[in-house]
């Protein structure tokens, strides 16, 4: 008899919980599919072209980087079937290639024998790898430079040769994703990475409240189960000794066991009429709930009605409008016509004015050409009488400046035979 109280209460919460979950996911459905499409269009770019040169050319050189590397992976492969694409690759490229198969062994042969015992030695080897490799960059880059000016080469070598190591395949898709990642970190303002990253933030702070309330309503429901639990078992147990007394003492007891029965019905009642309780509020809430939505659909039907009250005038004052602009325009069009007819007879007069008016400028146009040109020969000679005085100046001030140094030259040479004389009239005596 106690045992069946935990079902009886069971079933019924189910029930319960099957009564309310379809009105809270109605209103909960649209709420995530709102909070859906607002992140996905918070997280892609609002962009979808560069629109500035930097950004441009910033993609242009990742473009660029990522076809050579790819021409650069494929050169290992070329060099190992070189005599299959020496025609296809010409003299020059040939032996642009061999001369870095020669350098990649000479590299390779250094560094097996790398010994890092004799320090002297062991300089010694390390400058030769720095000048080696800078022999290698050279080379790569003048392969690359001639392979990048024939682009039908280029194509024909990524069809022809067979493919290139993994680890190459790997670094050139990595870099890929690092041109791809600075494409949508380029068509993202600084001010949409913000607001991103302002979005991330909450969506964390809110995934990290949701999982505590989660934790929480977790650890709570596992109380209540347990405790529920050891109800039941605690009863079990009462029911297990009971019946193991019954069995021991069921001659001599009966009218005992016949109170603990009536004790657990009574129990039993008591729990029912509680979950009955129970039941009854929450049917008290669901009418409730109920009425409330009732009020709501009442109100918003009252403000539907008086909205269509309202768009009823707006349409009778449009349409007297509609009448009275009616008038207006028809007023207007024969204010119109009047102003036409006077306006079509201004206009013959003003025909007859304007062929006078293209005679007299035809002959103004004349007067004022030849007016320009007197005023253009006169600037011409005014510019012509300017260029000749500054000639003429400067003719005079580099004449006078040559007289002067010519001047300065022949003192200078008196001077120096005043010099000389003086000089050899003195030795003369001693001798």
């Amino acid at each position: 008899m106690a045992t069946e109280n935990p079902t009886v209460l069971q079933g019924s919460s189910q029930d319960m919980k099957q009564r309310n979950k379809p009105v809270i996911k109605g209103i909960q459905t649209p709420k995530k599919e709102v909070i859906r499409l607002d992140s996905i269009r918070m997280l892609d770019p609002s962009r979808s072209k560069l629109d500035t040169h930097e950004t441009q050319r910033i993609i242009s050189v990742l473009d660029e980087m990522i076809v050579k590397l790819e021409l650069s992976s494929l050169i290992p492969c070329i060099i190992d079937s070189l005599d299959s694409f020496a025609d296809m690759l010409g003299p020059e490229i040939t032996n642009d290639l061999i001369e870095h198969q020669k350098l990649s062994s000479e590299m390779e042969h250094l560094l097996s024998s790398f010994q890092e015992e004799d320090s002297s030695r062991a300089e010694e080897q390390r400058d030769c790898l720095c000048l080696l490799e800078q022999h290698l960059k050279s080379s790569v880059r003048n392969i690359l430079r001639l392979l990048l000016a024939n682009p039908s080469l280029c194509q024909a070598l990524k069809y022809e040769v067979c493919g290139r190591r993994s680890s190459a395949e790997a670094f050139i898709k990595a870099f890929r994703e690092f041109r791809n990642f600075m494409h949508e970190r380029l068509l993202t303002s600084p001010l949409e990475e913000k607001e991103k990253i302002q979005f991330m933030e909450d969506i964390s702070l809110r995934i990290k409240k949701n999982t505590e309330t989660l934790t929480a309503l977790k650890a709570e429901l596992a109380a209540t189960i347990q405790s529920r639990d050891e109800k039941i078992h605690r009863k079990d147990n009462v029911i297990k000794d009971l019946k193991n007394s019954l069995q021991d003492v069921a001659n001599n007891y009966k009218i005992s066991v016949l109170q603990i029965r009536q004790e657990g019905e009574n129990q039993q009642k008591e729990e029912l009429r509680a979950s009955q309780a129970r039941c009854a509020r929450l049917q008290e809430d669901i009418q409730q709930l109920r009425a409330q939505l009732c009020t709501l659909v009442l109100e918003h039907r009252e403000s539907e009605l008086a909205l269509r009250k309202k768009k009823c005038k707006v349409e009778m004052e449009i349409e007297k409008w509609i009448q009275k602009y009616d008038a207006d325009m028809g007023e207007k069009q024969a204010e119109y016509e009047e102003l036409y007819a006077l306006y079509s007879e201004e206009k013959a007069q003003v025909s007859l004015l304007q062929e006078k008016h293209a005679v007299l400028i035809q002959e103004y146009s004349q007067i004022e050409e030849e007016r320009r040109i007197r005023q253009k020969k006169k600037e011409r000679d005014l510019e012509e009488l300017t260029t000749m005085t500054l000639a003429a100046t400067r003719i005079q001030a580099f004449w006078r400046g040559y007289l002067v140094r010519l001047l300065f030259k022949l003192k200078r040479k008196k001077k120096k035979k005043r010099k000389k004389k003086k000089k050899g009239g003195g030795k003369n005596p001693n001798k």
